[in-house]
């Protein structure tokens, strides 16, 4: 981010995620993810910030949710946005989401991708006000969700114009909204 870090209304504080946030992530990853990365894995990418953007949201000291980009071939592919279960529904996954968005606008990169559950409709929804849209699915592609056995699609969707001013015009606006 341009600055370490960003004062949001409503007490929440965006910046970068240190090793010391590892804890707290992991807490709000085992209620969120059924397979979780190692914490050494975390490590190594917080210690390449030029291929890795990783964000915690807080308020009062205390991590509400994280979100992370992986850089590859000029591309910000979207790796994780989750959100402490009591803070959902809130602002704090779209606080971060467009977070992460400014940042690849900021390192110039030329379009941004992520994957979801299709089941997610609250996030693909989020993901929609974006300005991402679905361009395929990947079959079977997530680990069965707490209380399932079964593997789940995960939908595909991308940003190509975040260059353009039309998609800083859609992130400040998915920003505001429900504020």
């Amino acid at each position: 981010m341009s600055s370490n870090s960003t004062r949001l209304s409503g007490e929440v504080l965006l910046r970068p995620m240190q090793d010391a946030d590892l804890a707290a992530v992991r807490q709000i990853d085992a209620l969120v993810y059924r397979d979780l990365w190692s914490p050494e894995f975390v490590i190594r990418q917080l210690c390449d910030p030029s291929r890795w953007v990783h964000l915690v949201a807080e308020r009062d000291g205390r991590i509400l949710g994280h979100g992370a980009f992986t850089i590859a071939a000029g591309e910000a592919h979207i790796t994780t946005v989750a959100v402490a279960v009591k803070e959902q529904g809130r602002g704090v996954g779209r606080r971060l989401v467009a977070a992460l968005c400014r940042e690849a606008v900021r390192r110039e990169l030329e379009a941004m991708t992520l994957e979801v559950r299709v089941s997610n409709c609250r996030a693909v929804d989020l993901y929609r006000r974006f300005g991402f849209a679905p361009t395929g699915v990947r079959p079977a592609y997530y680990s069965p969700s707490h209380g399932s056995s079964e593997r789940e699609d995960g939908l595909v969707m991308w940003a190509h114009d975040i260059g353009e001013s039309a998609f800083m015009e859609r992130v400040c606006a998915a920003e505001i909204e429900g504020k």
